[in-house]
């Protein structure tokens, strides 16, 4: 063979081995990403396992073609067909988990289906380590081993066949089935991506190993280049992948998977490459090791990361914003310099040290106005703060009634300078009081006055800012409960859009907490008495029913609430009747927790999650029941 293609045939060969190694990284990584972001959802579950044994074959078939010993390769391609003899089972399961996804839940026949094919794995599996699934190792291609096949490798091809058939028909109909043009793109992304585990795990070696034999060079190449294609289509499906079961933006989704991949796989590829390179150039230098290869993984480990870093901001602006890049950009910009209030109260101590310091006073304080009163925000030195019980009010309203623009004045052995912002509509409001102590207003002297006015400016902007911040935080708070429920009504109509009926809008949490107390002093105490729901306007209109007693008007929406939830017919302890059963034997009949968990059969913390579920109900049928009344008062 000719130099060029001795060269050739060794570039495609390592290329390959790289690269076959990179797809059981890349596919590990994928493994971790699935398990740690959407772990409940089931297409994630499955998809993690398919992973798992792509991971299993390729890591063998790595490590078996850089084995030097015939007994270490022997071993590695027996644990590469450990992926391989679970694969179909794992691709099927896979499969009915994307159609049950699309609104066509499992019935009979496909899960018989799966069943069989996880106990024909299981059978594989257990011919594997007899000596029946394969036969001994061969090396008729150099560093390219594989096992012979015997008569159940043939029926095991056979049911290799059957299983990816049946899923790629479950894969077409899942397709079918979907409705909008994202979902459908996204189903062929995952259709074409599939075809990565069903084609790149199986051994083809087993039946062309001659054809290998005799054209050398052009079997290298073609694995070199079907790994990489390989190694394309399973980042491809984990892509499509990624949406199922999150609730999250699609820009959230892409870039933490994009991110997840650059800093895993491609990071681990690049350095693997790298190394190899280093230590193979070594090795015909007659140095099989060189310190360059540990410099060489550190240098790669270390740029790869550095240009994540540097480039992410940049491809998540270009990627994934779209047209909303001028508002997804002012938002990332408002997160890094929003002030905390920790920022606030390291930013108004150096106000107050500056003013103790330029005053020469005793301590220095400043107080904000809230609906309450005044809140001391920060404090230095030594002061004289009055308590709650003192004139703390006078002192508010003295300079509420005050002009705006009133200056410095003594209150209580301490100098005070109200704090005045303007509003858009150019009212004046009082935002605080910057106070020091330990000196008198005639003792100033110019340069002090000018720079008291000058640090109560800045002590200023900041609780205007603080001010602001708290409005916006309390706009978000109300905002919160609507954007994840408009976030699981997407995550739930992405592949079938009648999942959106199936999604229930959360209920407000206090209210839920409110029936929590009230059913829990159900029979009697403070709970019950003393609690807020006795303010609501169906509890004032069945009042006189009840002889103007509170306490049992609350017990009787309690309980009409509760029979709200009861479904049809009669009694019984089936999956429907678990969360009337609940409240009825928790709250009503008091009942131990130990004891309902043995008569309804589940476990005490599933118990405690029902019964989350059962209070959320009984607060949703409150708030409906409110909004009638409040309805009826109106007309």
């Amino acid at each position: 063979m000719e130099t060029w293609a001795v060269g050739l045939l060794v570039f495609f060969r390592t290329t390959s081995q790289i690269l076959s190694a990179g797809i059981a990284i890349t596919a590990f990584s994928l493994v971790l990403y699935g398990l740690t972001f959407n772990l409940r959802d089931r297409v994630a579950r499955t998809f993690a396992l398919i992973m798992i044994s792509v991971a299993v074959v390729f890591t063998g078939q790595s490590l078996a073609s850089t084995s030097t010993e015939p007994v270490s390769a022997d071993f590695w391609l027996q644990f590469s067909w450990m992926g391989i003899t679970v694969l179909p089972a794992f691709y099927l399961n896979f499969s009915d988990a994307i159609l049950a996804t699309t609104g066509r839940p499992s019935r009979w026949r496909r899960k018989l289906a799966i069943r069989t094919a996880y106990l024909a794995s299981l059978v594989f599996l257990i011919t594997l380590p007899l000596g029946l699934l394969v036969g001994e190792s061969t090396s008729e291609i150099e560093t390219a081993p594989h096992l012979r096949p015997t008569i159940i490798t043939g029926f095991l091809f056979l049911y290799y066949a059957v299983a990816m058939v049946m899923a790629w028909i479950n894969f077409v109909r899942a397709y079918l089935r979907t409705t909008t043009p994202t979902s459908r793109r996204r189903m062929v992304y995952l259709i074409t991506g599939a075809l990565a585990p069903a084609l790149g795990s199986f051994p083809f070696l087993l039946y062309n190993s001659q054809l290998a034999l005799e054209h050398n060079l052009a079997f290298w190449s073609i694995s070199a280049i079907s790994n990489l294609v390989v190694g394309g289509l399973i980042v491809l499906m984990a892509y499509a992948v990624a949406f199922f079961g999150h609730p999250w933006p699609d820009r959230v989704v892409k870039s933490r998977l994009l991110k997840w991949i650059i800093r895993g796989p491609v990071t681990a590829i690049i350095t693997l490459g790298l190394m190899t390179i280093v230590r193979r150039a070594g090795n015909l230098m007659g140095n099989p090791y060189t310190g360059m290869v540990p410099f060489v993984m550190v240098c790669s480990i270390l740029l790869c990361e550095f240009f994540v870093t540097l480039l992410s901001p940049l491809w998540e602006r270009v990627l994934f914003y779209g047209k909303d890049q001028k508002d997804l950009v002012f938002i990332n910009n408002l997160e890094q310099s929003l002030v905390t209030r920790n920022d606030l109260s390291q930013f108004l101590e150096m106000i107050l040290a500056a003013v103790q310091d330029r005053l020469q006073s005793r301590g220095a304080f400043i107080a904000a106005i809230n609906g309450e009163g005044m809140e001391l925000v920060s404090t230095t030195g030594k002061i004289d703060w009055p308590d709650e019980n003192s004139n703390q009010g006078d002192l508010v309203e003295l300079v509420k009634q005050s002009d705006e623009h009133l200056e410095i004045f003594e209150w209580n052995n301490a100098l005070i300078l109200p704090l005045h912002t303007k509003n858009a509509d150019e009212t004046t409001e009082l935002l605080g009081l910057l106070g020091v102590t330990g000196t008198r207003s005639h003792h100033l002297e110019p340069e002090q006055k000018q720079s008291l006015d000058q640090l109560a400016a800045r002590a200023t902007v900041a609780l205007r800012d603080r001010h602001i911040q708290q409005q916006l935080f309390q706009s978000f708070e109300k905002l919160t409960s609507d954007i994840n429920y408009l976030s699981e009504l997407r995550a739930a109509g992405r592949y079938e859009p009648e999942n959106v009926l199936d999604i229930t809008r959360p209920v407000d949490e206090e209210l839920t907490i409110w029936v929590r107390d009230a059913l829990t002093h159900y029979w009697g105490g403070p709970r019950l008495t003393e609690s807020p729901l006795l303010n609501l306007t169906i509890i004032q209109d069945m009042l006189e029913a009840h002889d103007g007693n509170y306490p049992n008007t609350l017990r009787t929406l309690l309980k009409n609430a509760i029979e709200k939830v009861r479904p049809g017919g009669e009694r019984r302890f089936t999956g429907e009747w678990i969360l009337y059963n609940i409240l009825e034997m928790k709250f009503l009949e008091g009942k131990k927790v130990r004891e309902i968990a043995t008569k309804l059969a589940m476990s005490e913390a599933d118990l405690y999650r029902k019964q989350r579920v059962a209070l959320e109900a009984v607060a949703r049928e409150i708030t409906q029941m409110e909004k009638e009344a409040r309805d009826s008062h109106t007309d």
